[in-house]
């Protein structure tokens, strides 16, 4: 198991805008990557928000960054094998 976390920055007042675009666009679009288990969506409501996808390996999360031109903003990334799980 893989996972990748994305922190994007962007003007809150586009929030409404891109939360809808993630649940309505996004999420049946990643949800077709080789792979895919898992995708969240957070947004603080300050300009600020993060997504957090499980898929089977690697390449499945790389082909997720792929798949989306919503958010044009490169994100802080951290991703990895999944060490542990409940």
């Amino acid at each position: 198991m893989f996972a990748v976390i994305r922190h994007y920055h962007f003007d809150k007042q586009d929030s409404a805008k891109i939360d809808r675009a993630i649940r309505e666009e996004f999420v049946p679009i990643v949800q077709k990557a080789r792979g895919f288990q898992h995708y969240y969506w957070l947004d603080n409501g300050h300009g600020e928000g993060a997504s957090f996808g499980v898929f089977d390996d690697k390449s499945g999360a790389d082909e997720s960054v792929r798949l989306s031109n919503l958010l044009t903003q490169r994100p802080d990334v951290i991703e990895g094998p999944v060490e542990a799980h409940d």
